[in-house]
């Protein structure tokens, strides 16, 4: 973050060539959210007129959205000259209510109204995708911009920030914090394992891709991380995601009360867990592509159904594994080796899992953004010892959202869920 990251492109050739589309789908979120994320916009260390701003309004958030966009044009269409506004229709057939319909209207739009228009090449342009929320650093642009001119393949790979849910952090209860954080810690830990790394919420990747497989799925909910595998299947497994190690700011979950944003956090964390949905399209899609190494395969197949499997499993394991033995062998369990060694077990296990909460409630401090008024340094203390609630957390906020996901999908029909917005406010 303290790269100036445009000097840096300086020593690339033709950097100014590279425009960046951004799209910003928004429903029914008040002005005040999305004022914020087009001031960091202006603020971004890069020529203003090599970004294309897209707002992309859903028809079924009513006059307010519409009203809310149209005030974002007529205050920042002078500094931002390619902005647009589109209106994705309500109901149309193939579709349903989400953000990948939404993106996948607004980047055609964008496409036959400024790219084409201006006859911008298709390999010169990265198109970020953002939640309404979502600020940037002054440096993202020129950061993107580096990684993209240096990748090893430019034009097949993805770009992947560090997502903050720090916009509103210190209007958070505890729980929404600890959660907030736990999803950054785990961002920042895929990134340093690229080799296994998948898009997700806010991420960047080449438009003349985007063109070639078709852009979007328009009927599924997760469609942040089936970008990634919609380019994976298409390119023959020619596909990977670049860490950039660089963060964009989001909000965390906080709704008007205690008990509506527990209800909030619950219903993100299941359609975060509604990924499971990608297990069977990449198992098909295994099946039918011939080119891919079955090495390969057996790889990724094992990695995403461990990663969903440990998601709704193993916070309950470590909770029940102290007691559940003892609760179902009854007398017998007691005279047994297993019976002996548990107690040891459980506590070597619990040892290792305290470094875990203690690191991460020293990191939650460390990038917490500056103080504001009202927060004093006592404060910070009741902030390390929050994640004394983490235990709670990965049961009730982890992995029963999970279970209940991986239940809905197993279902089908009537169970499977649609895409839920998270409301946003600055109340």
């Amino acid at each position: 973050m303290k790269i100036n990251w445009l000097k840096k492109l300086d020593i690339l050739a033709d950097w100014q060539s590279v425009y960046h589309l951004v799209i910003l789908p928004m429903a029914d979120e008040p002005y005040e959210v999305i004022e914020e994320t087009f001031e960091s916009l202006i603020k971004a260390n890069y020529p203003k007129d090599k970004l294309i701003i897209v707002l992309a309004v859903e028809e079924s958030g009513g006059n307010a959205a519409n009203d809310s966009a149209m005030r974002i044009l007529a205050r920042f269409d002078a500094v931002l000259p390619n902005c647009l506004i589109t209106r994705h229709p309500a109901n149309l057939a193939g579709e349903i209510p989400g953000k990948g319909s939404n993106e996948t209207w607004a980047v055609k739009e964008a496409k036959d109204k400024i790219i084409d228009r201006l006859k911008i090449p298709y390999e010169k342009i990265i198109v970020s995708v953002f939640d309404i929320d979502t600020q940037i650093n002054s440096e993202y642009f020129g950061c993107l911009a580096y990684h993209f001119l240096t990748a090893e393949n430019p034009q097949r790979s993805s770009y992947q920030p560090i997502p903050l849910f720090t916009n509103n952090i210190y209007k958070a209860p505890a729980l929404a914090r600890i959660i907030s954080f736990s999803a950054t810690f785990w961002q920042m830990m895929q990134q340093s394992r690229p080799e296994r790394l998948t898009t997700f919420s806010s991420h960047a990747m080449p438009f003349k891709s985007l063109v070639e497989i078709g852009y979007w799925q328009k009927d599924i909910v997760s469609e942040d991380s089936r970008i990634f595998w919609q380019c994976y299947f298409h390119y023959n497994g020619d596909w990977r995601v670049v860490p950039l190690f660089f963060p964009v700011f989001m909000d965390a979950n906080v709704a008007p009360t205690f008990w509506g944003t527990m209800i909030n956090i619950y219903k993100q964390q299941r359609r975060w867990a509604w990924g499971v949905e990608n297990i069977p399209y990449l198992l098909k899609g295994f099946v039918k592509n011939k080119l891919i190494p079955l090495k390969t395969k057996i790889y990724w197949s094992f990695n995403v159904i461990e990663s969903f499997h440990s998601w709704a499993t193993n916070s309950i394991i470590i909770f029940a594994l102290g007691w559940l033995p003892v609760f179902i062998g009854k007398e017998g369990f007691g005279e047994t080796v297993m019976a002996y060694n548990l107690p040891g077990i459980t506590r070597q296990i619990m040892f290792f899992a305290s470094i875990g909460i203690a690191s991460s409630a020293i990191l939650s401090v460390i990038i917490l953004p500056p103080r504001p008024e009202g927060i004093r340094l006592r404060h910070y203390a009741w902030y390390l010892l929050q994640w004394l609630l983490l235990p709670i957390t990965l049961i009730i906020f982890g992995a029963i959202p999970a279970l209940e996901a991986q239940t809905r999908l197993m279902l089908g029909g009537k169970f499977r869920l649609g895409f839920w917005v998270t409301p946003k406010s600055r109340n």
